[in-house]
Order: structure tokens, then sequence, then C-alpha cells
């Protein structure tokens, strides 16, 4: 639930609970300052809001973060589907966007980092997340790790 929604090929009712349970985990950690659902088990969670695209409405998601020295470090993994989450597409197109960290809100710029900065940054985020390792192995794309940094 933290790294993504699915994707409609998923099937219909499968994705429309996934959405139904982004959106509620976002309402529930936004009420409460992250209190609840700012950890999902062990695994830090912040709100990305992206401006979608195409659309221009804005979308959050919860995500699991790395602090880094910079910023957030966050994995475009999709839960290992061949295809980049939409989240990512967005900043690729519009690279600020806004983060909340428990209570704290703020902007940020996003970053792909290159590849020596991902290989400093993933094993880091899949100790955070062991299954992140099992999405690799799924995908025949790199996944992205980004770095969002405050404005």
């Amino acid at each position: 639930m933290a790294t993504a929604a699915p994707k409609p090929e998923m099937g219909g009712l499968r994705f429309a609970l996934m959405k139904l349970s982004v959106r509620a985990h976002a309402f529930v950690y936004r009420l409460t300052d992250g209190r609840i659902g700012g950890e999902v088990g062990k695994s830090p969670i912040l709100l990305l809001t992206t401006r979608g695209r195409k659309s221009g409405v804005q979308r959050t998601t919860p995500l699991i973060f790395l602090q880094t020295e910079k910023g957030y470090a966050i994995t475009a993994s999709n839960a290992g589907a061949d295809r980049h989450p939409a989240w990512y597409l967005n900043l690729n197109a519009s690279p600020e966007a806004e983060v909340q960290v428990l209570s704290r809100r703020f902007r940020v710029t996003a970053q792909t980092v290159d590849a020596k900065r991902r290989e400093e940054l993933w094993p880091q985020l899949a100790a955070i997340y062991p299954p992140y390792l099992e999405y690799e192995k799924r995908t025949t794309r790199t996944i992205p790790v980004v770095e969002l940094l405050p404005i």
C-alpha cells in the first residue's frame, strides 16, 4: 500500500479497493499528523502530493522513505510492475511537489538520482523495506530512486 497504487490492469475491483485504501491512508495520516499511518510495520511513511501531468488534479500517495542528508529518498517501485507509478511520471513532468512528514508539510523539488547515488541509497531503502528486493527481481526496469529536496 505504501509504495504506489496499482494500475487498472490488476482487475477492476482490486484496483478500486487499492485506490480507496491509498486515499483512506492519506486521509487518516493527515487527520492524525502521521500518528496513525506514519509507519507501516517499521517503515516510515510520508505523503507525496503531485499534480497530474494530464489532468492537473493533485493526488496524494503514501510512500516509504529514507531521510538523507539532502532531504528524503523514495522509490518508484510500483510493487515491481514493469511500468513506473503515475506519481513518478507526474514528477518527471513537473518536479515540484508537496510532502508531509508527520505534522510537517513543505514544498520539494524531486530529482531522480544518478546511478552512483542510487547505489548508495538502494541498499538503505531495501533495509527499511526488504520487499523492494523482490520487486527489483520482478521487473525488467531499473527501479528509480528519487530524492525530494526541500525548497
